[in-house]
């Protein structure tokens, strides 16, 4: 009897809030308060409408992570060009490496996505690709593709060198050469040159193993998963086709595809 009335105490003694616990919930509950007053309390800008403001070179609080996008839909290279955008926004300086990018007979000369870059600061690029792609049977020659993938390979790890030597905490100028640090590196297309066989695996992955802690690295391509990048990057995105209108017979269109 006495062993219950201990455990009746005891039971009681669990129910009873602290005085932290009452502290807490009178904190929670005036949050609470406060955002059905006020919705718009705690969303970022407080419900303001953003405006445009002069791009000032910056160096990001939270980058370094990495990022792979790659599926049989169009848009990986669209998601990454967008994001880098962004990134130019804010002030952060964006480089894009380009492997593969040579096209077809469809596509023209001058992209708009080259012209874009050149107007805005704090976003550069360079192509090492050429005209067609590799395996497709075009005429283009496949001894070449596979040395101009090679000399991808060799930029991308001069550009991380330069990110290493660089101070990635502080600011870059906007229309700094990439070769003296950029705060987002991204290479695109990289990932379907592994696939492709013009590279390796194990060159992607040296290549994530190189970058410094700082720098946001942006990989993209490649229809095929790549499986071995699943222990190693921080963000997986399969950008998966549902319909497109190539399978109808329609051709790259300007201001869509190039």
């Amino acid at each position: 009897m006495c062993r219950r009335a201990d455990e009746s105490s005891m039971s009681d003694e669990r129910k009873r809030p602290s005085a932290g616990a009452d502290s807490d919930s009178d904190s929670a509950a005036d949050r609470n308060g406060d955002a059905a007053a006020d919705p718009v309390a705690n969303t970022p800008g407080q419900g303001r409408t953003p405006e445009p403001e002069r791009i000032e070179p910056a160096a990001p609080e939270a980058f370094g992570l990495v990022q792979v996008w790659w599926g049989d839909g169009k848009g990986k290279t669209t998601a990454t060009l967008g994001m880098g955008m962004r990134a130019a926004g804010h002030g952060y300086r964006v480089h894009m490496l380009q492997f593969m990018k040579g096209g077809a007979s469809s596509v023209d000369a001058v992209r708009g996505e080259y012209n874009a870059i050149a107007a805005l600061p704090g976003i550069s690029y360079e192509n090492l690709g050429h005209y067609g792609w590799h395996g497709m049977a075009d005429g283009s020659d496949e001894e070449d593709h596979e040395a101009q993938a090679q000399a991808g390979l060799e930029r991308a790890r001069e550009l991380l060198g330069a990110a290493r030597e660089a101070d990635l905490e502080t600011p870059f100028p906007l229309d700094g050469p990439a070769d003296e640090g950029v705060h987002m590196l991204i290479l695109d297309e990289v990932l379907y040159a592994a696939d492709r066989g013009l590279l390796t695996e194990a060159d992607v992955l040296e290549l994530i193993e190189e970058k410094p802690a700082d720098l946001e690295l942006v990989l993209s391509g490649s229809h095929s998963e790549p499986s071995y990048l699943e222990d190693r990057a921080d963000l997986i995105t399969n950008v998966r086709k549902e319909k497109h209108p190539i399978d109808a017979g329609q051709r790259a269109r300007r201001g869509t595809e190039f």
